[in-house]
């Protein structure tokens, strides 16, 4: 993997810090502390992301994923 792989969006970083400020939680959570405009899926996409970068971990949570 290079070094840009690991390069934060500025989308990806925006959720990050709401990860660093609130702690983990699952897309509607995260959404919760981002614009109103966010759509889930697009959140979801870019923690899916974050996660395949190794900026965040998942666990599964009955149905939904809590990312940390």
């Amino acid at each position: 993997m290079s070094h840009e792989d690991h390069t934060l969006t500025p989308a990806e970083a925006e959720i990050m810090a709401v990860l660093w400020d609130h702690g983990p939680g699952t897309v509607r959570q995260v959404m919760a502390h981002l614009p109103q405009d966010r759509a889930y899926t697009t959140v979801s996409t870019l923690l899916r992301i974050l996660e395949k970068k190794g900026h965040v971990t998942a666990e599964k949570q009955g149905r939904s994923h809590c990312y940390a």
